[in-house]
């Protein structure tokens, strides 16, 4: 029996020990990592470390950090414990000390080729503002099983040229809360608004083919409401397609906003394709959006909207 016992202690511990050894950093507000902050495991990451991919776990726990994830940390993997008990917030808004939009951010990413996956990336501030929780201005950048809680301007892919890949996470916002000029694929993920707006407000360049490319999403409205906008555009040539959704009754039979600019209409590029739910009807739609066909369609995959022009594909990356 003593043997039995012995033996079942040894293995739990190389257990655990083989556990630990996955992850290169790990960080614990508690004080059982190697860190209490994610900004500090941030700051210890070497310059394009030539090992190659970094891995730094997160443990439950509120890490109220306005954390910044600079251009030279390349090859970056960040693992929360728990993506509902694993929370970095902030609550920094616009009209504090009138910093603007784009310094309200709770989690700001820099570098290129970063994976974060079981977070919930938080802007809590009340609204009386932009509040952004997530800036996103890296290449190559996924989330998986993460969650990002705000108002408005909750996302904002912050930059042209620049590739993002969301994969069954849960974002919530009020006005524009998904923004920016970026290419970025939601795959799988829910979308929940809070406030009768808007839930898209992309910036796409003229040149970029793709834009925001919702699929496979559920969209989902708070109770109060009842008049929401698909998206409306930034920028003249703002691209969104939202194919394969569900669409609730709720959102807006016309679905798109011309931002107060008949000519955005000459250029924005918003699409459907295949959605279902009482808020999918296109009869009413307005006239400058493309219902797709099939052929058409097929033309908007993963691999096509991120592949660039380095071929890179996010369900080839773990």
């Amino acid at each position: 029996m003593k043997k039995f016992i012995l033996l079942c202690i040894l293995f739990v511990s190389f257990g655990l020990s083989a556990q630990e050894k996955e992850y290169d950093v790990i960080v614990d507000r508690n004080g059982t990592g190697d860190y209490r902050n994610i900004q500090e495991a941030l700051d210890m990451v070497r310059a394009f470390d030539p090992k190659g991919q970094v891995t730094i776990f997160i443990k439950n726990g509120v890490y109220k950090e306005k954390l910044i994830l600079h251009t030279h940390l390349n090859n970056v993997k960040l693992i929360g414990e728990d993506k509902y008990k694993t929370i970095i917030n902030y609550d920094d808004h616009a009209n504090i000390d009138k910093m603007g939009t784009f310094k309200t951010y709770s989690f700001l990413i820099q570098g290129n080729d970063i994976i974060i996956e079981n977070l919930t990336i938080e802007n809590s501030a009340a609204q009386l503002g932009q509040a952004v929780a997530c800036h996103i201005e890296g290449d190559r950048i996924i989330f998986r099983d993460c969650r990002f809680l705000g108002n408005q301007d909750t996302i904002y892919t912050g930059r042209a040229d620049c590739r993002q890949y969301f994969e069954n996470c849960y974002i919530e916002g009020t006005t524009d809360f998904i923004f920016g000029p970026s290419t970025a694929w939601f795959e799988k993920c829910e979308i929940f608004c809070k406030k009768n707006s808007y839930i898209t407000a992309a910036s796409t360049p003229e040149n970029l083919k793709y834009g925001y490319i919702f699929n496979n999403c559920d969209i989902k409205l708070a109770d109060n409401v009842n008049a929401m906008y698909l998206g409306r555009p930034w920028r003249a040539y703002a691209m969104t397609l939202f194919m394969n959704c569900n669409l609730p009754k709720g959102i807006k039979p016309e679905g798109w906003h011309n931002w107060g600019k008949e000519e955005n209409e000459k250029t924005a590029r918003y699409m459907e394709y295949n959605n279902k739910g009482e808020g999918a009807n296109t009869s009413n739609r307005v006239k400058w959006v493309k219902i797709l066909t099939q052929k058409e369609a097929s033309e908007y995959t993963i691999e096509n909207a991120m592949k660039g022009c380095d071929g890179w594909n996010p369900l080839l990356i773990q």
